[in-house]
């Protein structure tokens, strides 16, 4: 089998991870060995053996730690050293969890795990759990322990990630819900598309806009004078945005992004990566003739290598084919959160962040004037 058509091999999550390397350490903390591998239960039931990394004893700590295999993944902590040290807590206070080097810090309501707190999700902080009890048990040992999780690196790593705009600073997230990562599914930034909603909702923010790059976030942003908890860099995952937007509702969302991006959603493609589907042109040469385009214009938009140059051959022969490109991808987005009394706006921006076109809220949705600065 040849690279190329090799089955993409998947990884663990840091929160795997961390549970493996605070395992390890707690048995050497009770027995002066640590086990390597170390072998741990994932959420779904599944045993997998984690190779140590490095393993070192003090006074009355352990720490060990596992690299991060994110498999064919492109994870940012793909390759970080994910360290646990354990040491014995107050008597009958249970598992306690702190940040080192490198995890982060939560400073905003909205996230699953309160403001103050380090930065570790509650499923790998159940799974920690679940593997000091399993330990403790087994050495007839309480189990009343502090753990310290860090990843040395994590907080320029973090600056690649979306924690800043979430409130969670020092360095990165510990995350997972199965402890596996799927190649290409980019949960990580999933996960923080749906953080970012939380966070503007217990913000108490009635309109958030979610852009494809970083061109069209910083074109809207100025459109409405936006704060940056409002913003979700969705990137190509505009169909989870909108699924997670119709149980988590807000009342008003806007989706911005280049020509390409938009007219793939008005295709009805709702994963936008250019592996899951490429623009069609043809369609789009229908669009434009619906607006009143002429065949001529029909023929170039067809012979187009990109949906801007077409968007530039409709602009030449006055004929708003970005408006029609929103409306068409508002339609779809719309049929994504139907029965949820959610407002959406499509707006498409050129490369250089120009509006080229646009579907905006319904009445009943209307964003509110832009703040005028003083």
């Amino acid at each position: 089998m040849s690279e190329t058509s090799r089955p993409l091999r998947r990884g663990w999550t840091t929160g795997a991870c961390a549970t493996a390397a605070a395992k390890a350490a707690y048995t050497a903390l009770l027995t002066g060995a640590f086990p390597d591998p170390v072998e741990v239960t994932l959420p779904g039931g599944r045993s997998v053996a984690f190779a140590l990394a490095t393993a070192a004893r003090g006074n009355r700590t352990a720490t060990a730690g596992v690299v991060k295999d994110a498999g064919d993944d492109p994870d940012v902590t793909h390759g970080a050293l994910i360290l646990a040290t354990v040491r014995p807590g107050e008597a009958g206070t249970g598992v306690g969890f702190t940040a080192g080097e490198g995890v982060g810090t939560v400073t905003r309501p909205g996230l699953p795990i309160p403001p103050g707190e380090p930065a570790i999700n509650p499923v790998p902080r159940r799974m920690i759990r679940e593997a000091i009890a399993e330990v403790a048990g087994a050495h007839g040992d309480a189990g009343d322990v502090e753990v310290e999780i860090a990843i040395p690196g994590g907080e320029a790593l973090a600056a690649k990630t979306l924690n800043s705009r979430l409130g969670i600073v020092g360095g990165l997230s510990i995350l997972g819900t199965t402890g596996i990562v799927i190649p290409y599914s980019c949960s990580s930034w999933i996960a923080s598309i749906h953080q970012g909603i939380d966070v503007a909702r217990a913000a108490g923010l009635t309109h958030v806009a979610a852009s494809t790059g970083s061109t069209s976030e910083a074109a809207v942003q100025k459109m409405y004078d936006l704060p940056e908890t409002a913003l979700i860099d969705m990137g190509d995952f505009v169909g989870g945005t909108l699924k997670y937007v119709k149980t988590h509702p807000v009342p008003r969302i806007t989706i911005a992004g280049g020509v390409g991006k938009m007219t793939k959603l008005a295709q009805g493609l709702l994963d936008l990566h250019s592996k899951r589907g490429s623009v069609d042109l043809a369609a789009l040469a229908k669009l434009a003739e619906a607006a009143g385009g002429s065949r001529d214009l029909s023929a170039r938009i067809v012979a187009s290598n990109t949906a801007a140059e077409a968007i530039g051959h409709a602009q030449a022969e006055g004929i708003a084919l970005g408006d029609a490109v929103a409306c068409a991808a508002q339609e779809v987005a719309a049929a994504v959160v139907a029965g949820k009394p959610i407002g959406i706006e499509i707006v498409v921006f050129d490369r250089e962040g120009v509006l080229v076109g646009r579907a905006p809220f319904a009445p009943a949705h209307l964003a509110p004037p832009r703040k005028r600065r003083r």
